[in-house]
């Protein structure tokens, strides 16, 4: 009897069931008109309750605001700040959400959005949430480098090794970002060699790696596939794989999100059987990015899962 083979995950809630409980939950019932319509409570207690829950675990609360604010629409937020003014989750999520979305609104968004971040901020001393949101921010509007670091050296002093912090500065000095190959590459090797043993900034290099060849591919359309072949590259997979994949690690929000980097990479490199592991232990979830690259993402990577997640 044939096996139906699973289908894919490819949610930006990744394996956050509780995030996308509350995602689903404020969808429009397919007979009703309007987000969270037939609903007997405001549209933004499910999302304070949520992050609520979340407490003090900056990393998953970084990665549920981020979601939220780009899932929602901004009457969410706003509706919960101004029901519960001063409620710090409220604000820090209005901040993200008005960070994302200040590009289409110019300048005076932008500043509104930059008010709204120093506010969150100054209510939540300890999180380093609305600091984040202000590098957003900062990234959308080509802030030089020189004024973004002393921003993210706020959200790292809360929560050093703080994942998103340092995917968000990888981004800022990546050459399709603000910055320079050397600059991002630098930055990545140094903070793979300093991370705790355990840290997913272990694959931060990896990364690295692969916003390089994203940029060479879209300068080029042959020849990236040398970037997998530099011995560095092998040591850098080795790292990621020892001291972060090998390791006994607490799981972390954007976990799947690493494991897709790891698996492509390994992939490219032409490493089967370690990529399978990583398979089988990412199952269903898939990421956009980086399978993007290739031609057919969603057709390649179910090739390579179910050739090698056996």
């Amino acid at each position: 009897m044939l096996r139906r083979r699973p289908s894919l995950v490819v949610r930006p809630a990744l394996d956050d069931h509780a995030l996308h409980a509350t995602l689903t939950e404020l969808r429009p019932a397919p007979q009703l008109h309007g987000l969270g319509a037939g609903r007997t409570r405001p549209l933004w207690e499910p999302v304070a309750e949520l992050l609520g829950r979340t407490g003090r675990d900056w990393d998953r609360r970084a990665h549920r605001v981020s979601v939220l604010a780009r899932a929602l629409p901004p009457s969410v937020s706003e509706r919960w700040s101004a029901d519960r003014p001063g409620d710090g989750d409220a604000l820090v999520l209005e901040a993200w959400v008005r960070s994302v979305r200040a590009v289409a609104g110019g300048r005076d968004e932008a500043r509104a959005a930059e008010r709204a971040c120093l506010r969150a901020a100054e209510c939540c001393p300890e999180d380093p949430t609305p600091w984040l949101a202000l590098l957003e921010l900062m990234h959308s509007f080509a802030v030089p480098v020189r004024d973004a670091v002393p921003v993210w050296s706020e959200a790292v002093t809360r929560a050093p090794w703080h994942r998103t912090a340092y995917h968000q500065l990888l981004r800022y000095l990546s050459p399709r970002g603000h910055g320079t190959v050397d600059d991002m590459l630098e930055f990545a090797r140094q903070a793979a060699a300093r991370a705790p043993h355990g840290s997913p900034l272990a694959l931060l290099p990896v990364a690295a790696r692969v916003e390089l060849v994203t940029h060479r591919q879209r300068q080029m359309s042959l020849g990236t596939d040398a970037h997998w072949r530099e011995p560095r590259a092998a040591d850098e997979v080795a790292v990621a794989l020892t001291d972060w994949f090998a390791a006994a690690a607490a799981p972390h929000a954007e976990g799947v999100a690493d494991l897709n980097v790891l698996a492509f990479a390994l992939i490219r490199m032409h490493r089967p059987d370690e990529a399978a592991a990583v398979f089988r232990r990412m199952g269903r979830h898939m990421t956009p990015h980086p399978w993007e690259l290739l031609p057919e993402p969603q057709r390649t990577f179910l090739y390579w899962r179910d050739r090698l997640g056996r």
